[in-house]
């Protein structure tokens, strides 16, 4: 059923630690997407004072000085506060990885993900399974906030609805965050048995902003415009936006959210001569940070995302999926319309969506929810998902 258009009586800025987040917009971290990269383009159409999250990093990997990931947590020179979203489901290692971040110096903010519906973290009881297990999530939480307490770096959490339709969890997850002194919590409105299908359930937004009264609630969920987060304020109350799916192939969306917050007129969509261009300097973001190969190969998951919707031939979309070299690039980029409009079939859903599945869980996990018991091998995954 879509939902009524709705505008809110004010715009939205909030807090979270010593950083003021204004407009109240967050980039959410998505594997593969929010490199460096596209962090500095979606920086580039909104306000440098909403947050722009990395990658998700996995605390053991942090530990264990993976190469890899320590390669990851990669911040540009003009990235201010850098936010790092932080994976564990052992309040030992969380803790560790924690201290090593702020005691390096590697980031100003950190995000806790409980909201990964992947069957690989689930299986094992990480991601989304793990708030069941409310003494355990809440060790984990107070591992991180006691250890990043006192360089002064605030620490967020992010979760889901719940395990499924039965197991909800996020009003205990909410408060128990708001206890263990997290700034912010952040929940994605679907169950982890919804993954990313249906329509993410926004009067559970309003809940929980009902239950944790004295820190900032963040919804995230359906937003493929700048009227679509208007709607959620305004529907739930919340103080704030987490933006994922909608932005991908798409980081002007930060630019059209920083004027509907801010009250002024929403840009129209650009034609495919400027997107042609965002583009480019999208690959060229990329080729800087990751090397002309891999950043032209990098690049290609992203050609599909830019040109929905517009009038673009076959050959030349196959092309541009295919691309290796920047002269390439351009090359192609200049076959393109620019004088084509931004089309209404550009609007809405994008990225992943799939279908409702049954959770895979460990065996015996939904016998005991104050069961502390460090699920075995769940941190065993790579840092991105």
């Amino acid at each position: 059923m879509a939902r009524m258009s709705i505008a809110p009586e004010t715009t939205k800025s909030l807090r979270i630690g010593p950083y003021a987040v204004d407009p109240a917009v967050v980039l959410a971290p998505m594997a593969g997407i929010t490199n460096v990269a596209f962090r500095q383009l979606c920086r580039e159409f909104g306000s440098p004072t909403s947050l722009y999250v990395c990658e998700m990093i996995t605390a053991r990997a942090v530990v264990e000085r993976d190469a890899k990931t320590m390669e990851m947590i990669t911040f540009g020179e003009h990235e201010h506060p850098r936010s790092l979203q932080l994976y564990g489901v052992d309040p030992a290692s969380m803790s560790e990885a924690t201290k090593i971040i702020v005691g390096e110096d590697r980031a100003d903010h950190i995000d806790m993900n409980f909201g990964c519906p992947v069957p690989k973290v689930t299986r094992k009881g990480g991601g989304a399974a793990l708030p069941y297990k409310r003494r355990l999530f809440r060790e984990i939480v107070r591992a991180a906030v006691r250890a990043a307490e006192p360089a002064g770096v605030p620490v967020t959490v992010k979760f889901r609805i719940g395990i499924d339709d039965e197991h909800l969890t996020y009003l205990d997850a909410g408060r128990i965050a708001e206890d263990e002194g997290a700034q912010a919590v952040a929940l994605h409105a679907r169950t982890a048995a919804q993954r990313y299908s249906g329509q993410a359930d926004w009067s559970a937004i309003a809940r929980l902003k009902e239950a944790v009264g004295s820190i900032p609630v963040l919804g995230n969920g359906d937003i493929f415009s700048a009227r679509d987060a208007l709607d959620m304020v305004a529907r739930t109350g919340c103080d704030g936006v987490v933006v994922g799916r909608g932005c991908l192939g798409r980081p002007w969306l930060f630019g059209e959210l920083q004027a509907a917050f801010r009250g002024e007129p929403i840009p129209p969509g650009p034609t495919l001569g400027r997107v042609a261009a965002i583009l480019g300097r999208h690959g060229r973001l990329l080729a800087d940070h990751l090397g002309e190969d891999k950043g032209m190969r990098d690049l290609r998951k992203h050609v599909a995302w830019y040109l929905k919707g517009f009038p673009v031939g076959a050959e030349l979309r196959r092309g541009l999926a295919m691309v290796s070299t920047l002269g390439e690039l351009d090359d192609l980029l200049g076959a393109l319309d620019p004088h084509a409009e931004f089309p209404p079939d550009a609007e809405g859903p994008r990225g992943r969506q799939g279908s409702p599945a049954k959770v895979v869980l460990p065996e015996g996990w939904l016998d005991d929810p104050e069961d502390a018991t460090v699920p075995v091998g769940a941190d065993v995954m790579h840092s991105g998902g």
